[in-house]
């Protein structure tokens, strides 16, 4: 299997970093996807240069690769998760997000990451698409001029219930920003299942010219609840061989677990996902092993996406 499979720290905030990348590198991971947030090396605390060098050396030690994440709830805002969002009716609001993403960047490249992922946020009441889809281009445009200084690629996630949904609102964006070489995406597996009208075998075949980076997890038709393996519709073999399939596009990134809501037993978790995918992956399976639906029948119903999963 040529996957490389990474956990996100975002499922492990009962634990101190030190202590999570111990644990995924003993459990056999290939890297992480790390969640810049108070808990975990905070952007916006003092020192954060040191910190991050020390972060750096710690990855070094133990071989794992890394891809910065920026979907923390409250790093901003105690009272508003997401926010402020890029998508903000206060401009200042706006560029407070942008600048948090920029010093994600620099982060980033100081950990020799793959990626910076990030998303587009919900558009607020009373604003029209036109002017959330401005927002949105303007608010980025710093942040792919960093991450073009630096070498690395902005992976942006659909996610649901946001302006930026969908693999299709994806390439809007890239429209509308003039296609910078540095934006690409993120796509989310359990996404896919959610609200894509393709199925998700399907999804990464069509993102594989522009992926930085990949989440995954299981879900169910509709509902945008981040689940473990097995707990929800999603039929792995073929979207594991999907995915193993992508090193020969170019693909060198992260596969990795996003299970945000289940810290409290991320390091079980943790090690059943890995056994899991592990399990299922394509050289433990001949082709003939499983059916070519990526999901049930019943991922066909009408979709209740909502943005409440995070």
């Amino acid at each position: 299997m040529t996957i490389r499979l990474g956990y996100g720290t975002n499922g492990l905030t009962d634990l101190r970093l030190d202590d999570a990348l111990g644990l995924l590198a003993d459990l056999g991971y290939d890297g992480v996807g790390l969640t810049l947030d108070h808990m975990h090396l905070d952007p916006l605390a003092p020192d954060l240069a040191a910190r991050t060098r020390h972060v750096a050396s710690r990855l070094q030690e133990l071989g794992l690769g890394v891809t910065v994440e920026t979907g923390a709830r409250y790093v901003l805002d105690p009272r508003r998760k997401h926010g402020p969002s890029l998508l903000d009716p206060d401009p200042e609001a706006r560029a407070a997000r942008t600048r948090l993403l920029v010093r994600a960047v620099q982060v980033a490249a100081d950990l020799g990451a793959h990626a910076v992922h990030c998303f587009s946020g919900i558009t607020p009441p009373d604003t029209a698409p036109d002017t959330a889809w401005q927002r949105l281009t303007d608010s980025l445009a710093p942040v792919l001029e960093a991450a073009d200084r630096s070498g690395l690629p902005l992976a942006v996630e659909p996610e649901p219930g946001h302006l930026l949904a969908t693999l299709a609102d994806f390439h809007h964006l890239r429209v509308l920003s003039g296609d910078p070489p540095p934006l690409g995406l993120t796509l989310d597996i359990g996404h896919c299942q959610c609200l894509e009208p393709a199925m998700p075998v399907d999804c990464i075949r069509e993102a594989a010219p522009w992926l930085r980076h990949v989440q995954i997890e299981d879900m169910r038709r509709g509902v945008h609840e981040h689940l473990p393996f097995g707990a929800g519709e999603i039929d792995f073999p073929p979207v594991l061989e999907a995915l193993d399939t992508l090193s020969d596009t170019g693909y060198q990134g992260l596969t990795v677990v996003e299970l945000p809501r289940h810290s409290h037993a991320g390091p079980e978790l943790a090690r059943n996902s890995i056994d899991f995918l592990r399990k299922h992956s394509p050289s433990s399976h001949s082709p003939s092993s499983h059916s070519p639906s990526s999901h049930s029948p019943s991922s066909h119903s009408p979709s209740k996406h909502s943005s409440s999963s995070r």
